[in-house]
């Protein structure tokens, strides 16, 4: 709801109670789980999209988020980074409704009905129906703390404040002179905690006091605070079953154990990258992702992900593919401008030169670190290109191609080179040209598309070790394979036939 419309609704309490849509019967008793709840069933009988932009989680995630909200539960995400934890937690704002009264002047937006504070129950009796009220939007209704070991009881609950009761003249135990912390100011709304686990544990005792009993003590003063909240925490796996990292009584007080997790399928994985990537930009070139490029770059996630030198417990986020995909279209268009052409297609080597988006995500073990984490993000990427090479042509006769290096042939090809001459180049290797209609480009596709296709025929080659590739030489024979081919056909090799009488 805007701002503009916001200034149309009730301003006072009687204003208030007189309006049918905001009365006292319809909003005294009902908290923001019950609002939820309502919007919730209302979004199910519509059929309308629950989650907006969350993309792989309809049969798995979002049914048990329901379950959830339609409980009323307190719930957790289990998740390793990049599972979109975060962001679904945010959306749960759109469950919300448009605008949400509350006293003027209130710190813990009380309830004009029914207010906890101290402040507010002094104006509501002094006022009554003049008392003043204020609106406020769904997005302001979310309040999201990181949880850090240095979080305190201040913090979270609040302080006393002693300047505040001088001003006042109020006693240092008096409620007013409470200053308080994030918990209270998110009443009627969502509170949200990332990474729990790393909450000390007498904070963790202060959140379950507030779950189940409503009240807290602020400097061994006894504060009664029954807080309207829906509580939603995030956390690694690990952590959270690690013993000693959460105090049991809070474990026990969560409702809804949810647990997230990465693509189940490659389709899933593009979809996302191609959401969440910018690579719609302003551009004095027209910038091309080819479709076999994009599925190469999301098979580099899937591989590491099950890559035994990869850290399994920290994971491989779903932003590696996103950031690869802006530094190989980034690389593309810096090609393109410094060419002076006008499309900027991105080749198989721009997924070399995006090297530090891929090893700066990868928490590797003892093995991985030895071999050092390019060496690791190079594997990667050969092994992605072969496998989408297999997708695209298996069983097809490259043995033209192959030859061609075989009988001496050799071909290097500059990152930063034109289309142009790189196509010449390519062009005098027979039968490779031909090969790339496969992927969608025949003899009339723009230059700069045909020379990242032929491209990636020959990094398919070298990934399944029919060619090599090193950098000084660029493609050439596989000297490994051909030697063997050799000794196979040399006759002082092959054993002698088994004579029969």
């Amino acid at each position: 709801m805007s701002h503009a419309r916001l200034h149309d609704l009730p301003t006072t309490l009687g204003a208030l109670r007189r309006s049918e849509r905001f009365s006292e019967e319809r909003l005294a008793h009902r908290t923001v789980k019950d609002e939820l709840r309502e919007n919730l069933i209302a979004r199910l009988a519509s059929k309308c999209p629950l989650f907006q932009g969350i993309i792989g989680f309809d049969d798995t995630v979002i049914p048990q988020i329901v379950n959830a909200i339609l409980s009323r539960h307190n719930f957790i995400l289990l998740g390793l980074r990049g599972q979109a934890k975060t962001r679904i937690i945010r959306l749960l704002t759109t469950l919300l409704d448009e605008a949400m009264p509350h006293v003027l002047g209130s710190e813990v937006r009380d309830n004009p009905y029914r207010p906890i504070s101290r402040y507010s129950r002094d104006l509501t009796h002094k006022m009554e129906d003049d008392t003043p009220i204020a609106w406020i939007t769904p997005q302001e209704r979310y309040v999201e703390k990181l949880a850090t070991p240095d979080v305190t009881i201040a913090d979270m609950i609040g302080d006393i404040d002693p300047i505040k009761a001088a001003r006042r003249g109020h006693d240092i135990s008096d409620e007013l002179t409470i200053h308080y912390g994030l918990l209270p100011r998110a009443n009627r709304g969502i509170f949200a905690v990332n990474e729990l686990p790393d909450l000390a544990g007498k904070i963790q005792v202060g959140l379950f006091n507030i779950m189940q009993e409503g009240d807290v003590q602020i400097k061994g003063y006894p504060v009664r605070l029954p807080l309207d909240l829906l509580l939603v925490f995030t956390a690694n796996p690990e952590d959270y079953t690690a013993r000693g990292k959460i105090i049991s009584p809070l474990k026990d007080r969560i409702g809804s154990e949810i647990r997230t997790h990465y693509p189940l399928a490659l389709e899933q994985g593009l979809a996302i990258t191609r959401q969440e990537a910018w690579i719609r930009r302003p551009s004095p070139v027209k910038s091309e992702l080819p479709v076999y490029l994009g599925e190469v770059i999301e098979q580099i996630a899937f591989l590491a992900r099950e890559d035994k030198k990869v850290d399994k417990r920290s994971g491989v986020s779903q932003r590696l593919p996103i950031s690869v995909t802006e530094n190989v279209a980034s690389n593309a268009e810096a090609r393109a401008i410094r060419c002076g052409e006008k499309a900027a297609v991105a080749r198989v080597s721009d997924i070399y030169s995006a090297l530090p988006s891929i090893t700066g995500k990868l928490e590797l073990e003892y093995e991985g670190e030895v071999k050092g984490p390019e060496t690791v993000a190079r594997e990667l990427i050969r092994l992605a290109v072969a496998r989408i090479y297999s997708n695209y042509f298996d069983g097809v006769n490259m043995n033209a191609i192959v030859q061609f290096f075989d009988l001496g042939g050799s071909l290097k090809l500059d990152a930063a080179q034109p289309a142009r001459p790189a196509l010449r180049q390519l062009q005098a290797i027979h039968g490779l040209m031909e090969k790339t209609a496969a992927l969608g480009v025949g003899p009339g596709a723009d230059d700069a598309a045909r020379v990242a296709a032929a491209e990636f025929v020959l990094e398919g080659l070298y990934a399944h070790r029919r060619i090599s590739r090193s950098e000084e030489l660029g493609f050439t024979a596989d000297e490994r394979r051909r030697e063997a081919q050799v000794a196979e056909d040399d006759p002082r090799r092959q054993k002698p036939r088994r004579q029969y009488n």
